[in-house]
């Protein structure tokens, strides 16, 4: 087996920070400790000097759709293209959405999926289920999936006449992913109300890309919050709220986010409630909704939902990391190219939605939450990496340093500044929604089950040594 030697780095874990070597034997850490190349009898293959970098787990980017198609057109990313992208970054397991089509099994989404993935992937991965036509026959086969390892299911509230579930549904797949002890992720935004808005729009003649954010308004977001508390509450099931981008949607989530923390601060004997936890993005961190006025048709290339707020959402994102409220930060990673937005050049509604940003996740957060003073190195590496391995069952075996875990490992460089640019990011996208934005902070290797799969920029990982990862189930 292979040996791996990184020394003289800081090791940054979620609750602890310090100067440490790391002996890797094959896919494991075998070591961490002080002067560790003096202690064993045989040398390292290779010898990785961290000298004044910080030593990361392994980035977990719990949100993204490589090849998702759509109607009339596919996510640009492939699982070769978008996982590279992502160990580029600092990213070393993703977690993919394997949608069910209507009227077609659970079961048959998930070989779709495997399919994409097996052999292209370079990053290990896992999926999630998105559950879009509840029946019976759909849920014998969530038991069979948390069977097979994957745990968590995907609720959409919106795209009304496609993806969208009535409370209902979702009330009777709650009570049954409660039942095999899984997890249930909700896409929370009103359809109804949007569906009444794009409508609108569409008969006035309102077809520009600015009237995309006018039709999903921050109470669309806000209402379907308070709604999707209250049925998760009354299941007793646990939920997490996928992509939250406004002030608004977090006040009214912020009573049930809290909850688990004061009964635990309570010492209170009794089982808990189920936890309700959320999740935003770098996009509504970074980004605001004055992009969608820019001339002729660029603003296209911000289409995503929920849409883009208010400079002044961000700071409460921010707030919210920082208080713990918020537990992870992922991507919604799904790239189109322009030519692809072009399909709504007529009509905002038929712009595909959604933005590429997996190669930039861990490099933006260091460098505008950690360098900024926003965020801890704990914080980031708990919200980049410790939260969702611990909430979507790899941990231990991801997002930790110690011995026996997985060797996913970030040598990541805290002072080395470049700028964002669609000419240098390896996203099969022709634009970058953050381009021009200077960056402190640049992963210099990135280290996948032992083996150096990136180092300074340069892809190494061989075509599809990503790992499928069956996932345990959720525990609270």
């Amino acid at each position: 087996m292979s040996r791996l030697l990184i020394q003289n780095g800081t090791i940054v874990t979620g609750d602890d920070q310090f100067a440490a070597d790391v002996f890797v034997i094959g896919e494991k850490i075998h070591a961490i400790g002080p002067e560790l190349g003096r202690r064993f009898a045989v040398p390292p293959d290779e010898l990785v000097d961290a000298t004044g970098c910080y030593v990361f787990p392994g980035g977990i980017d719990a949100h993204t759709h490589m090849e998702l198609p759509l109607k009339t057109t596919t996510s640009s990313d492939t699982f070769a293209s978008g996982t590279g992208a992502a160990l580029i970054g600092g990213t070393t397991t993703i977690l993919d959405f394997a949608n069910q089509i209507p009227g077609k099994t659970l079961k048959s989404a998930v070989k779709d999926w495997h399919a994409k993935a097996n052999g292209k992937a370079l990053c290990d991965y896992g999926f999630h289920v998105s559950v879009t036509d509840f029946n019976e026959r759909t849920r014998r086969e969530i038991a069979e999936c948390v069977d097979e390892g994957i745990t968590s299911f995907k609720t959409f509230m919106a795209y009304k006449g496609a993806l969208m579930i009535d409370d209902r549904q979702m009330l009777e797949i709650m009570e049954e992913v409660k039942i095999q002890k899984g997890l249930v992720l909700t896409h929370a935004e009103n359809g109804d109300l949007i569906d009444h808005l794009v409508e609108k729009f569409r008969k006035a003649g309102s077809l520009s890309p600015k009237f995309h954010p006018l039709s999903r308004p921050v109470i669309a977001e806000a209402e379907a919050c308070s709604r999707i508390i209250d049925l998760a509450r009354f299941a007793d099931c646990p939920l997490y709220i996928v992509h939250l981008s406004s002030q608004s949607g977090l006040q009214r989530l912020a009573p049930a986010l809290e909850t688990g923390t004061e009964q635990r601060r309570s010492g209170k004997s009794e089982k808990p409630r189920a936890p309700i936890i959320a999740e935003t993005c770098p996009q509504y961190l970074l980004l605001d909704d004055s992009v969608y006025s820019q001339r002729g048709f660029e603003g296209a290339k911000y289409v995503l939902s929920p849409p883009l707020r208010k400079a002044s959402d961000q700071k409460h994102l921010w707030a919210g990391l920082g208080s713990g409220m918020i537990k992870v930060v992922a991507t919604d990673h799904c790239a189109f190219t322009s030519a692809q937005r072009r399909l709504g050049v007529k009509d905002f509604s038929k712009i595909p939605n959604g933005v590429p940003g997996v190669e930039h996740r861990m490099e933006l957060l260091y460098s505008e939450g950690v360098h900024k003073g926003r965020l801890s190195l704990q914080q980031f590496v708990n919200i980049t990496s410790t939260n969702p391995a611990r909430i979507f069952g790899l941990h231990p075996q991801k997002g930790a340093i110690h011995a026996g875990a997985d060797a996913d490992l970030v040598v990541f460089d805290p002072n080395e500044e470049h700028v964002i640019s669609s000419k240098t990011h390896h996203m099969n996208c022709d634009y970058s929604v953050y381009e021009g934005v200077p960056v402190t902070g640049a992963c210099r290797m990135t280290i996948l089950r032992g083996k150096v799969v990136v180092r300074r920029g340069k892809l190494l990982a061989p075509a599809g040594y990503g790992k499928y990862l069956p996932r345990q189930k959720f525990e609270y």
